[in-house]
């Protein structure tokens, strides 16, 4: 009874935001790197941050820190999605809510050189999320099958955190999926979704990485992470300007120049995630060295890297004609 009222309080907190945005006019125009075509509303991924105040209030105010932190980058993101900030505010404001973060998972007390790389490689997933989102259904879906990756190890491996934590999330970003899993989406995540989506998830990964500590996890954003390293990648060698918007990631041009249906794509991108969410598992329980399990999570990456590579050569040069 009590995930079904908070459906029904997130599809009804959608839907006058839905009414706000059309009032104040926050859309998404296309663009000559945008991947639709006609005008959307933006911002319908701020029901993500919804859903994790339903499961703080729940809960009794619990990981208030965290919320702190959260509350923090999904206003800034949220601002930054109507009045576009300046670099130095955003990064600013991420570094406060990243810090609140690793305050909640008590990671200030290691070496300060570890802090150091755990901030870079936060905050590096946090942007990577962000640009991945770019299609119809891709970060909805990609988000859930994440999500069931979460669950399925925090119920059959080991207990890391509050199963009502992924559930509120899990029923927020179904929300979010049935306006935006559609061939015309009614509303977009925008920055506010992508990024409050990708530090929820880095603070559910984060605890699972405080009670089994591993390189294993990393292998939950294995999909997302291959793309975005190797397209960074492939811009580099092309000396681009990495930080200037593009069309060159993998879903980008199956979606615009092989003209794979949003959706599709979306939809593969999850299914092989989820697939990747059983070789989590099956890493972590199986008992070998530390060495044997950096083989096997590198050989898997390996494996998506090289099917990034063979799908890209195929495809890259329609977008070089386009």
């Amino acid at each position: 009874m009590y995930y079904i009222l908070i459906s029904l309080i997130l599809i009804a907190i959608i839907l006058i935001y839905f009414k706000i945005a059309d009032r104040f006019n926050i859309i998404d125009k296309p663009n000559q790197r945008s991947s639709h075509t006609s005008i959307t509303l933006r911002g319908g991924g701020i029901i993500f941050y919804f859903g994790v105040l339903s499961f703080f209030i729940y809960s009794g105010f619990q990981y208030s820190w965290f919320f702190l932190g959260l509350t923090l980058i999904t206003l800034i993101s949220f601002l930054d999605d109507i009045l576009t900030l300046s670099n130095k505010l955003r990064l600013s404001v991420h570094l406060i809510a990243m810090a609140l973060l690793f305050y909640q998972l008590n990671l200030f007390d290691q070496p300060w050189y570890w802090i150091v790389m755990a901030f870079i490689l936060f905050i590096g997933i946090t942007n990577a999320y962000n640009f991945m989102d770019g299609i119809n259904g891709i970060t909805g879906v990609y988000s859930i099958a994440v999500l069931a990756g979460l669950w399925m190890l925090n119920n059959y491996h080991v207990n890391f955190i509050e199963n009502d934590l992924i559930y509120c999330t899990s029923l927020s970003v179904m929300v979010f999926n049935f306006y935006n899993f559609r061939k015309k989406a009614k509303c977009f995540a925008g920055d506010v979704g992508s990024i409050a989506i990708a530090f929820i998830l880095l603070f559910m990964i984060g605890k699972l990485l405080l009670v089994q500590p591993s390189i294993v996890p990393v292998l939950l954003l294995g999909v997302y992470g291959v793309d975005s390293v190797l397209t960074i990648i492939h811009r580099l060698l092309l000396k681009e300007n990495i930080f200037q918007a593009h069309r060159k990631h993998l879903y980008q041009i199956l979606a615009n120049e092989a003209k794979v249906p949003h959706l599709l794509v979306a939809s593969a991108y999850a299914l092989v995630q989820l697939a990747l969410n059983f070789v989590v598992l099956l890493l972590l329980k199986v008992d070998v060295g530390i060495a044997a399990i950096i083989l096997l999570v590198l050989s898997v990456l390996l494996i998506l890297a090289v099917i990034y590579i063979i799908v890209k050569r195929k495809y890259f040069h329609l977008h070089q004609l386009a």
